[in-house]
């Protein structure tokens, strides 16, 4: 399914998934912020880890008109034009990887205006992937080789000198 910017309930396993995340996290954060979507919004509020602040700008690529639609219901060719040249190609009515990108940055370069040291983003997967291309400069037509798992937690960490800059992962 195509979802999104679409607005999907969370999944029967939230709780359990929530209750892993909550044990996880550290205790304290600087500041919490949040997709209003509420597939991210509905965890933020269960991990407690301060009053979350929501952004547009870390929602998930809008897909515009194939949001909510089956991929196997997209026009094959369509679809198959799409990934030639999705980097600067939007879906009908949604927005290119490049505008999706341009977001994540704009986000991403507000936070570090800030004077925060330790920052919870609760957000979707390509908006991960964007922030992981910008501090790193890898080219967004590779974006996919960039695996995020389901659950997974990332550690961005920012140093001004961006060969200092260091992502990790946990399960």
């Amino acid at each position: 399914m195509c979802y999104g910017q679409t607005d999907v309930d969370v999944a029967d396993s939230f709780e359990e998934e929530a209750q892993a995340y909550h044990q996880s996290l550290p205790l304290r954060f600087d500041a919490v912020f949040c997709s209003p979507l509420s597939r991210c919004r509905k965890l933020a509020e269960r991990l407690d880890r301060g009053v979350p602040h929501f952004d547009d700008r870390i929602k998930e690529l809008s897909f515009g008109a194939w949001e909510n639609t089956p991929w196997n219901a997209i026009d094959p060719v369509v679809l198959e034009e799409w990934m030639k040249n999705f980097v600067h190609q939007p879906p009908p009515g949604g927005e290119s990887f490049q505008e999706f990108f341009d977001r994540a940055a704009s986000f991403y370069d507000d936070l570090t205006q800030k004077d925060y040291k330790k920052v919870l983003v609760v957000a979707h997967a390509g908006i991960f992937r964007c922030t992981w291309a910008y501090l790193l400069g890898i080219p967004l037509d590779h974006l996919f080789r960039l695996q995020i798992g389901f659950g997974e937690t990332l550690v961005f960490q920012h140093d001004p000198d961006p060969s200092r800059r260091r992502i990790t992962s946990k399960q």
